[in-house]
């Protein structure tokens, strides 16, 4: 549990029991929700003895692994050197909205050119943008400014003094081709060729799904568009205008039935690449961020981080995956449960939804908050009476006549008015969620036994 002492400074993380008891005496109060923040009544900063904690990133595409560590050193019985181990304090696993981002500036773009093609005279505007250094899409700019984000909360609520992130760089070609050398770099998969010529030369000039030949044929996409395909020429095939129009934004898997062709067709795919461009185009955009919090920053490659987990024996978890970043030999205390931060956003500027067509449907309702209360906001609802008797928690959908959707741990229970709504937490653009305890190869293994997380605060 996060400490901060009675002026709102960082005090070293407690236990579970230890927050209890300081709750149950009044020597502390709730500060916040969740994550569990308590605030002292009785002590300053001065009173309490500090330790320096360390914060450890894993940083990916769609998640980011965080693990709040304080520094230990042991030593080694057998040839008395001093070991670098570490004590794990608490785990969290943030879940980015790339996506998500990517899909609704996709979205508005088709509603702009609809405008501009429908509206002939709105000024052209492809002369008058230039993007500045160092800019990045906005689907890859969130994954740095939560990262951040995340950071700079847990420097208020604890006292982190220094840093390590993982800091990868892939070569997208070598994955691909694990033997490329030289030349081979700048001649690509269409190294002499256009793209409709390259794929009659690799689909044999006729349909992948039903063989037909001497007719037209289209580009298709193996796996949609819609479904997160990408425009890599592995992604692509050639289809008869039947074919193509039938199989529309469906699976491959569900499309064809025939086993045989689908593995066929299976076997000339390639693991897009989109994952690996996301973490190579942030990745030094994410340490110059950290680097500015003035905290010293340790790097280390993704190769170190795999080499520690087996040593360790930790299993494959992100959160885990943090743990293991940098010089690290000894790990205490890491199977406990870690709690998910999933980026929700703040809202949406849209006024509209979209048809299937893209032309926009209804409008939505012009102000965020609904009797005083927005979604995202935490709430405990008690009903006295009725189907949905009893009490709810959880995050709260507005609606403007005033009956809400709350979603628990478990289901939606919908329909619940404001009246019977309490606000816990205010809704700040993470849902968060807990995890189970992280799973352990064998009861006691993976130096996992349970040791004193820090020192207390009071």
């Amino acid at each position: 549990m996060y400490v901060l002492d009675r002026s709102g400074k960082p005090l070293m993380p407690c236990s579970e029991k230890r927050a209890r008891l300081l709750l149950e005496r009044g020597r502390a109060r709730v500060h916040r929700l969740v994550p569990f923040v308590i605030r002292l009544v009785d002590r300053g900063l001065g009173d309490c003895a500090l330790q320096p904690l360390r914060l450890k990133l894993d940083p990916g595409s769609k998640g980011t692994g965080l693990a709040l560590m304080r520094d230990t050193e042991q030593v080694d019985a057998n040839t008395g050197e001093i070991q670098r181990g570490a004590a794990v304090l608490n785990l969290s696993e943030l879940v980015h909205r790339g996506q998500q981002i990517s899909e609704a500036l996709t979205a508005r773009r088709a509603m702009r050119r609809r405008r501009r093609g429908n509206l002939r005279y709105r000024a052209p505007r492809f002369l008058n943008r230039r993007k500045p250094k160092g800019w990045l899409a906005p689907s890859l700019q969130h994954r740095v400014d939560t990262t951040l984000a995340w950071v700079k909360r847990l420097q208020r609520w604890t006292p982190v003094a220094a840093l390590s992130s993982e800091l990868v760089r892939f070569d997208t070609q070598a994955l691909d081709n694990p033997d490329i050398e030289g030349a081979q770099y700048s001649q690509g998969t269409l190294a002499g060729y256009e793209v409709r010529e390259y794929l009659l030369e690799k689909w044999g000039r006729k349909c992948a799904y039903c063989d037909a030949t001497g007719v037209p044929l289209q580009v298709e996409h193996i796996h949609p568009k819609a479904r997160g395909g990408t425009n890599r020429v592995s992604n692509l095939t050639l289809a008869c205008a039947p074919c193509n129009q039938n199989k529309d934004a469906l699976p491959v898997e569900v499309f064809v039935t025939d086993q045989a062709r689908l593995a066929r067709i299976q076997a000339q795919l390639k693991r897009p690449l989109k994952d690996a461009a996301a973490v190579n185009s942030t990745r030094r955009a994410l340490v110059q961020a950290l680097t500015a919090t003035g905290l010293p920053v340790e790097t280390a490659s993704g190769g170190r981080t795999k080499y520690n987990r087996p040593r360790l024996g930790l299993p494959k978890t992100h959160a885990l995956d943090a743990v293991c970043v940098g010089d690290v030999n000894v790990v205490t205390d890491w199977g406990q449960p870690a709690l998910t931060l999933k980026c929700t956003g703040r809202g949406s500027y849209q006024r509209t939804r979209l048809n299937q067509y893209g032309f926009p449907r209804g409008y939505l309702m012009r102000t965020k908050r609904v009797k005083g209360f927005a979604t995202g906001d935490l709430v405990r609802a008690e009903v006295p009476k009725g189907k949905k008797a009893g009490t709810h928690r959880g995050r709260v959908a507005v609606r403007a006549s005033g009956n809400f959707n709350i979603q628990t741990g478990t289901e939606v229970v919908q329909g619940i008015s404001h009246r019977h709504c309490q606000v816990l937490q205010r809704a700040d653009g993470y849902g968060y969620f807990q995890q189970q305890s992280s799973p352990k190869k064998e009861a006691g293994e993976g130096r996992a036994t349970r040791t004193t997380r820090s020192a207390s605060p009071a």
